[in-house]
């Protein structure tokens, strides 16, 4: 039995931050179901690559879920969705504040309906506050957080993370969120509304760079591959390319000198006798190691740090990554069948547990892939659901 199993998930939300937060809770065996608008559906359904006229993007990000198309505009449609929420346990949706008010799908409204439901909200600067108003997105979450500006090389412009992180991290903030009030519910009865903001979902990751802030009145600058307060911690070029190495240590350290580049002399030079000196003088170092490295390939470096214990590894691309022994031997690169796409890579479920390990059981749903199914199970009848479609408030 999965962990979620028989919690009833509404997933109202697009995109990536919402979808990604029901997702996880789907991989874990919630019964998640996606309710999309008739026309057009989730607006990631349009954005490219496609295969076979469906959108990978969409693909990847919507494993194991139901998928609904309903009109809530419609007073049918939102007397339907009436129905799922009173069977419903967690909702999700990432709707710009008043929004959801103004489609009567607001937490008040539904607290009224099941007051057991979790609700939980996704937007971009919260429920509150000066910005509540504002649209959100993770670019530029990444600019007003003080990411980008700690992000890149000194010398080049201010650059944004590789991928989107705070819309990822606003996901996962909001799944352990929703999971906990529905914990706690289990105790009191009663749900409550879980207010996730992308632009503030990011700013408790900020450990090293609020030290110096707050502890030294630093503000963080961009430091390319380096770590704040380690070296050597960063990536190194080699004869045919670049490591990463990671002596966070002193121990670390030491091993890689007299082990690793053969360089004892390293240990005691009064630049390097210290995790803060060899910060300090992390220009210096890097000059000194890229000597080194340069006389052999990258695979020669990373075997003698492999052999003396030393953190170390190769940077590599997504085509690397999938082709990796530990990832595929952890199921982290799964094939899934769908029926329009066929066949398609993505990555796996990270979370593995001793008892029955999650796995993906469902494709993203085709819009409107499950309305019969769900709407059969509300005690719809044939000609009902017929009736709804004809007028076009299902699809």
């Amino acid at each position: 039995m999965l962990p979620l199993e028989g919690i009833r998930v509404l997933d109202l939300s697009q995109i990536m931050a919402g979808p990604f937060c029901a997702m996880v809770l789907a991989d874990l065996g919630a019964d998640v179901i996606k309710i999309e608008k008739p026309n057009g559906g989730d607006d990631s359904r349009q954005m490219g690559p496609f295969v076979n006229g469906e959108s990978a993007c969409y693909f990847q990000i919507n494993r194991n879920k139901r998928g609904v198309c309903l009109d809530l505009k419609s007073e049918e449609g939102l007397s339907l969705f009436y129905e799922l929420v009173k069977t419903a346990d967690i909702l999700i949706e990432n709707f710009r504040p008043g929004v959801t008010k103004s489609l009567k799908i607001d937490y008040e409204t539904l607290h009224e309906i099941n007051p057991g439901l979790v609700y939980g909200s996704i937007s971009g600067y919260g429920q509150t506050g000066p910005y509540a108003h504002k649209g959100g997105f993770d670019l530029i979450a990444q600019g007003m957080t003080g990411l980008m500006a700690m992000t890149g090389y000194p010398d080049k412009p201010p650059a944004k993370a590789g991928v989107a992180v705070y819309d990822i991290g606003a996901g996962l903030t909001a799944a352990y969120g929703v999971l906990a009030a529905y914990i706690q519910k289990q105790r009191t009865g009663v749900g409550q509304h879980v207010d996730v903001s992308l632009a503030e979902a990011g700013l408790p990751w900020y450990a090293w760079e609020a030290a110096a802030f707050f502890g030294a009145g630093e503000l963080p600058k961009r430091t390319g591959s380096r770590h704040r307060v380690s070296a050597p911690y960063q990536a190194y070029r080699t004869r045919d390319g670049y490591v990463v190495l990671g002596c966070a240590n002193q121990r670390n350290w030491e091993k890689f000198c007299r082990q690793v580049v053969d360089r004892p002399e390293w240990i005691d030079d009064p630049r390097f006798r210290t995790n803060s000196d060899r910060a300090r003088h992390a220009d210096d170092l890097e000059v000194l190691i890229e000597e080194v490295f340069a006389t052999a390939d990258s695979a020669h470096w990373l075997e003698r740090c492999e052999a003396a214990g030393v953190p170390a590894g190769p940077i590599y691309t997504l085509e690397d990554v999938v082709r990796d022994p530990h990832y595929l031997a952890r199921d982290m690169v799964v094939e899934v069948e769908h029926p329009v796409i066929g066949r398609m890579k993505m990555f796996g479920i990270p979370t593995k547990y001793s008892d029955e390990q999650p796995t993906v059981r469902r494709a993203a749903p085709l819009l409107g892939q499950h309305t019969d199914e769900v709407l059969a199970e509300l005690g719809l009848t044939d000609a009902q659901r017929q009736a709804l479609r004809d007028k076009g408030i299902v699809r």
